[in-house]
């Protein structure tokens, strides 16, 4: 089973493994907690949106 993005790019992007696990999981919680406050029904999950983010180039780690 092939993954998409890679995670080799997005470790790449963020650093490591451990900086990609913290900010997607950060950024998967503030999606989902400001859809349940909107009352929004989102179309896909926190997670992958939070790791199409990153893929994409719109979520980076500040340094």
């Amino acid at each position: 089973m092939m993954l998409y993005p890679p995670v080799a790019d997005l470790v790449d992007k963020t650093g490591s493994r451990y900086q990609l696990v913290n900010l997607v999981a950060r950024r998967a919680r503030t999606i989902s907690s400001e859809a349940e406050e909107n009352g929004e029904i989102l179309e896909k999950k926190p997670v992958s949106a939070a790791i199409e983010e990153v893929y994409t180039g719109k979520l980076t780690i500040e340094k």
